[in-house]
């Protein structure tokens, strides 16, 4: 019996110290994680307040290279790259890294929501990615801003216009705070905006003589939004405005249309739309059609794939084009040594945009060499506060809006099957 009770108090005392052991590693294994927990808390803090300030950072475009529009979006990609050479795909410690995105499909030959949005997603989702260049087209903007607004992402666009996007009371009555749900900014942009392009198109219009006018658009974002702002200055001119309707971008020609507007006898007509939207055939069909009337067409048909739709016959000495800016022919300063290293880089003369994304990649590396760490509210609050930027464009600051402060315009004719500048519009009116 004594051996029966020694042996049960071994095996107690066994028992108790094995659950001690047992109690101790998971105490320990709870207190790792706790420390682990504990530890996270105040060194996430101090992490986030304290961000790189060396390592990789990943700059996006997110451009339509699919489509009619490649030949424009290649001496885009080109610029951004250009840019990034020059500055050896370094600012301060931190390597860059490139990505060109495409949001087109093969299917559609033209951006599309789907494309816009996963390229954004992929972007916000990405923690190296802290600049987001694009998108080109405004429409495709309203995908992607809401997007990138939650991720806190900076959007450089090249290209996008839409009133709405940034200045209040001149678009929808929800814009631009629908694409701020942080009710933060994040999105810039170096081009002017529709409400210059619109207004000094109809002025150039009135210098020309033009007394009457029939608008068509292409119905999108872009396209009815700058044939809006054309028409409210027509009013102020006392141009005649006949009519105005939205095209069908489906439809493979519009004869019976421009038949229609034929009778009413107009001096000019205007498009609001670009080429991927029928801005070619467009002036194919006038000519179809016997109108003998001039076309006025905004910066989206500023390509020479627009030229190659319409034919050179059509649209010689008949097509006015404005642009936000100046063309590369005509640049001077700073933006002619940009086409001169592209002319040496690429062997080519760069379409109209490629100095803005050349621009807007500039902006980008100014913004993260500001910031000086790797952190995307830095580099957004870095890029808001850029002012008297001494860049390719000209010397121009962002404004409250994420605009940019240079108004200067161009417009120009198609002659000899080429744009051929006619005189600036607009001004430089440095407004800070």
């Amino acid at each position: 019996m004594h051996k029966l009770y020694r042996f049960l108090a071994i095996k107690y005392l066994l028992v108790l110290l094995c659950g001690a052991i047992s109690v101790a590693a998971i105490s320990g294994c709870g207190n790792s994680a706790g420390e682990s927990k504990s530890d996270s808390s105040p060194k996430a803090v101090a992490s986030a307040d304290s961000a790189p300030t060396s390592g990789r950072i990943k700059i996006v475009s997110s451009l339509p290279r699919t489509g009619s529009a490649k030949l424009q979006t290649d001496t885009m990609v080109n610029g951004i790259k250009l840019a990034l050479d020059e500055a050896g795909y370094k600012v301060g410690d931190f390597t860059i890294e490139y990505e060109d995105m495409d949001d087109a499909t093969a299917a559609t030959g033209d951006w599309t929501p789907d494309a816009e949005g996963n390229n954004a997603r992929q972007a916000a989702n990405d923690p190296d990615v802290m600049v987001y260049i694009g998108p080109y087209n405004s429409g495709a903007a309203k995908v992607s801003m809401p997007i990138l607004n939650r991720a806190g992402l900076l959007m450089i666009s090249p290209a996008n216009t839409a009133v709405g996007l940034t200045k209040p009371g001149l678009g929808e009555p929800d814009e631009p705070a629908i694409y701020q749900p942080t009710g933060k900014k994040n999105y810039t942009r170096v081009v002017p905006a529709d409400d210059l392009q619109g207004s000094c198109a109809a002025e150039w219009a009135k210098s020309l003589g033009v007394k009457s006018v029939y608008i068509l658009d292409d119905n999108s974002v872009y396209g009815k939004g700058i044939a809006e702002m054309f028409k409210q200055r027509c009013g102020e001119l006392e141009i005649d405005v006949l009519g105005q309707d939205s095209i069908d971008t489906k439809a493979q020609e519009f004869r019976s249309k421009m038949t229609s507007i034929k009778s009413l006898k107009p001096d000019l007509i205007y498009y609001g739309g670009t080429t991927q939207t029928k801005g070619g055939q467009i002036c194919k069909d006038m000519v179809a059609a016997g109108l003998t009337c001039k076309l006025m067409v905004p910066d989206g048909c500023m390509e020479n794939a627009f030229i190659e739709a319409a034919g050179p016959e059509n649209a010689d000495d008949r097509v006015y084009l404005t642009f936000g800016g100046v063309l590369p022919q005509n640049q001077t300063g700073k933006g002619k040594d940009f086409v001169d290293k592209y002319n040496v880089r690429y062997g080519s003369m760069p379409e109209a945009y490629a100095i803005y994304s050349y621009e807007a990649a500039k902006v980008a590396l100014e913004a993260i060499r500001k910031a000086g760490k790797k952190e995307r509210a830095a580099i957004v609050g870095a890029a808001f506060a850029i002012k008297d930027f001494p860049g390719a464009l000209g010397t121009w600051s962002f404004d409250q809006n994420g605009d940019t402060t240079l108004h200067k315009l161009s417009g120009s004719i198609v002659h000899e099957g080429k744009f051929q500048f006619v005189k600036l519009l607009g001004s430089d009116d440095q407004k800070k």
